[in-house]
C-alpha cells in the first residue's frame, strides 16, 4: 500500500490514501592532538551510562578528520552542511540502534542510507561473512556465491533476465546508460529533476527553466559534452516527457528513473505517471530504465516494479543486495544485458565486483526478506511512525506533510502537496534543520538534509515507534 499522510490540511504526492498495480583550517600541532584524540576516542565500551547529550569526541575526531579528508567525510551530506551543527562520528550499531563515540545512542532511520533493511549487524549475515573470509576476501576471478545471488536476484526482480554485479549503485547507473545508449544506437538520456543516480558525469545535471532545456553542468570539473545529450523533466509531468519525445524524434536511448523519489526526500508517482512513462517508451523504441537502488527489495521482495506492476526494460539495484558492503548491479532482458562484455561489445568490469564478501551478506539479507510477513511488518510500523509523527506535527501547530510505502519513508515541513522537487523545495529547511538537532539530542537519528528519505527495517522495535513519535512531539512544540 502507498500512503500519504497529511498534517495541516495538506498532501504529499498522491491524491489518494492508496494505490496498487498502477497500470575551518588548524594549524599541524593541534592536529597532532586531535590525532591522539581519535585514539583515545574509538573505545567507548567502558561507559556504561552516559551522563548527559555531549558531542566533544565527535568534536575533536572531525576536527582531525578535516585536514586529512575534504569536508572532513567521505561523502557530502555526512558533513551536516544542511541542518548544522557537528557531525557526529560513530563508533557502533546493532539492530535498529547507533552508538557514537560520545557514548550517545540513537534509534536510526539511515540505515546506512538503506541497506540495513533486516537491522545493522545482524547475527546470521556477521556469521556467515566469518566463514566466508576464512576462505578469502576477493578472488579476482569468479566464485559460486555469484551464481548464487545472482539466481535469487533474476527470480525476484521482474525485469531481470540476466544481471551484472558491480561495487556501487553510481557505477551501476554508469553502466547502464552506456548499455542503453550501445542497444539503441541513440546519445540522448532523459532523467528527473531532483531524481539522483550517481555522481557520473551525465548525471550531475541541474534542470533549466524550461522542461526541454538541455542539461548544464551541476558541478564543476563536469564538461557541458558530457551532460550535453541530458535531457531534464519535473517528476510526474507526463506532459513534459511527451515534449522532449516530440522535439527529439528519434535520438532518446531511453528514460531513467527512480520510481519512488529517494533523494530530493520521499515522493511517490502519481498513480498514472508510472503507467504513461512505460506507454511513452514502448511508443517511442525506447528504453525504461528504473533506478532501483533504494527502492529495490525494500518496497517489495521484486522492487518497485513488482509493487506497481510495471516492468521496465533495465533495472540498477545496490544497498540491500550487498547486506550492507559495496555492491550494486544493473539487470534487464536477455536480449539487451548480452550487449555487455564479453558476451557482446559494450566494455565494462570491475576488480571487485562479485567478491564473496558482499555476495555472501547479500544472499543471507534476502533470505531473510523471504520469511512470510517481513513486508507486512515494515509496513505497519511505518505507517504507525509517520502518522504519529504528522500527527504530532498537526496537534503542534506545523505545516507538515508525509508519506511511506513500507520501509520507506519521508516528511516534509510545508502545506504540501508534494509532486516533484520545485515542491519540495518550498519545504521550511531552517526549520527540518531545528527539529533534526532537537531529535539528536532525543537520541533519533534522521538523515541530515530535509531531501532524503527515512527507512525502517525488521528490526525496529514498537517501542522504537513509540518513544520516536513521543521525541518528534517534544521537539515539535519547542521549536
Amino acid at each position: 500500500m502507498a500512503s500519504t499522510i497529511t498534517g495541516a490540511g495538506a498532501g504529499l504526492g498522491l491524491s489518494c490514501s492508496t494505490t496498487r498495480k498502477l497500470t575551518q583550517k588548524r594549524n599541524p600541532s593541534s592536529s597532532r592532538l586531535s590525532f591522539c584524540s581519535i585514539k583515545m576516542a574509538v573505545s567507548v565500551g567502558e561507559e556504561k551510562k552516559k551522563k548527559s547529550f555531549t558531542l566533544e569526541k565527535s568534536e575533536e575526531a572531525f576536527s582531525a578528520a578535516k585536514e586529512m579528508m575534504p569536508g572532513g567525510v567521505n561523502s557530502p551530506v555526512r558533513a551536516f552542511k544542511s541542518v548544522g551543527g557537528q557531525p557526529i562520528v560513530f563508533d557502533s550499531v546493532k539492530g535498529s540502534h547507533m552508538k557514537d563515540i560520545d557514548g550517545n545512542d540513537y534509534i536510526d532511520y539511515v540505515g546506512s542510507w538503506g541497506p540495513a533493511i533486516i537491522g545493522h549487524a545482524d547475527d546470521e549475515v556477521l556469521a556467515a561473512l566469518s566463514e566466508t573470509m576464512k576462505k578469502g576476501t576477493s578472488f579476482g576471478a569468479p566464485c559460486l556465491l555469484e551464481n548464487v545471488l545472482a539466481e535469487m536476484v533474476i527470480k525476484a526482480v521482474p525485469s531481470i533476465e540476466m544481471v551484472r554485479f558491480v561495487n556501487s549503485g553510481t557505477e551501476a547507473c554508469m553502466g547502464v546508460l552506456r548499455l542503453a545508449r550501445a542497444y539503441t544506437g541513440r546519445e540522448k538520456i532523459i532523467k528527473f529533476e531532483g531524481c539522483y543516480h550517481g555522481h557520473a558525469d551525465p548525471f550531475l545535471v541541474k534542470a533549466g527553466s524550461g522542461v526541454a532545456t538541455l542539461g548544464l553542468p551541476d558541478s564543476p570539473g563536469v564538461p557541458k559534452a558530457a551532460t550535453y545529450e541530458t535531457l531534464t523533466a519535473p517528476y510526474n509531468d507526463i506532459a513534459a516527457v511527451e515534449n522532449l519525445f516530440e522535439n527529439n524524434k528519434g535520438e532518446i536511448c531511453g528514460i531513467i528513473l527512480e520510481p519512488v523519489v529517494g533523494n530530493a526526500g520521499f515522493i511517490p508517482p502519481k498513480p498514472e505517471f508510472i503507467n504513461a512513462i512505460r506507454r511513452i517508451t514502448e511508443e517511442n523504441n525506447a528504453l525504461l530504465i528504473f533506478d532501483e537502488v533504494m527502492t529495490g527489495f525494500r518496497l517489495a521482495y521484486g522492487g518497485a516494479q513488482e509493487y506497481f506492476g510495471i516492468t521496465p526494460d533495465l533495472t540498477t539495484l545496490g544497498k540491500i543486495i550487498g547486506g550492507g558492503l559495496p555492491v550494486g548491479a544493473y539487470g534487464g532482458r536477455r536480449e539487451i544485458m548480452e550487449m555487455v562484455a564479453p558476451a557482446g561489445p559494450m566494455y565494462q568490469a570491475g576488480t571487485l565486483s562479485g567478491n564473496p564478501l558482499a555476495m555472501t551478506a547479500g544472499i543471507h539479507t534476502l533470505k531473510r526478506l523471504q520469511k512470510p510477513g517481513s513486508y507486512e511488518y515494515l509496513d505497519k510500523i511505518t505507517s504507525e511512525l509517520v502518522q504519529g509523527i504528522i500527527d504530532a506535527g498537526k496537534k503542534t501547530g506545523h505545516a507538515i506533510c508525509g508519506g511511506y510505502i513500507r520501509g520507506m519513508f519521508g516528511f516534509f515541513f510545508t502545506e504540501g502537496p508534494v509532486y516533484n522537487f520545485a515542491d519540495a523545495k518550498k519545504s521550511d529547511t531552517a526549520k527540518f534543520a531545528r527539529f533534526y538537532q532537537g531529535m539528536l539530542r532525543e537520541g533519533v537519528y534522521f538523515a541530515p538534509s530535509q531531501f532524503e528519505a527515512g527507512f525502517t527495517s525488521l528490526a525496529h522495535t514498537a517501542e522504537d515507534i513509540q518513544k520516536t513519535i513521543a521525541a518528534a512531539e517534544n521537539v515539535l512544540r519547542q521549536i
